[in-house]
């Protein structure tokens, strides 16, 4: 019989207890795939982290020829890119990922630590979705993802 209060199965931390637990429905659809692409190590990592922690599909890259690499594999719906990166700079990645078969169809947001009106027009000139600037709010990221996925998850009413 199970017992929750056994030694094999310690009780759940109190923040979690008092909500009752996290308890995920199974989704109707795949999880949104998004693309994760920063230079910064630890910032690529944690993001990835934390999308697959709240059920996205994540893959990250820490340059922008690895992302490119794995485009045609992964096939990504959403790209969330740094624009100030080694080499091939996120710009120039979100030009190539447009130009893709199916590019028209993605939804890329710079996350960057640069908000000036120079680099917010860059972005857009180079088909940026939106521009966030670093520290963005974990809870902002997926709530745009969230929104984004609901858009392109939803099918739209019939004409009549």
């Amino acid at each position: 019989m199970f017992n929750p209060f056994s030694p094999q199965h310690p009780p759940q931390p109190p923040a979690l207890a008092d909500a009752g637990g996290l308890v995920l429905s199974p989704l109707p659809y795949t999880p949104l795939r998004v693309l994760c692409v920063d230079d910064n190590l630890d910032a690529a990592d944690s993001l990835g982290t934390l999308l697959r922690l709240v059920g996205f599909q994540a893959v990250v890259c820490h340059d922008a020829a690895t992302a490119l690499s794995v485009v045609a594999s992964f096939h990504p719906e959403a790209c969330l890119l740094d624009i100030t990166m080694p080499g091939m700079d996120g710009c120039e990645l979100a030009g190539h990922l447009r130009a893709r078969p199916g590019g028209k169809d993605l939804f890329l947001a710079a996350v960057t630590a640069h908000g000036d009106p120079d680099t917010v027009e860059r972005g857009r000139a180079a088909g940026f979705d939106l521009h966030l600037v670093k520290p963005v709010a974990p809870q902002r990221l997926i709530d745009v993802l969230f929104e984004f996925e609901r858009r392109i998850r939803t099918p739209a009413p019939a004409a009549g």
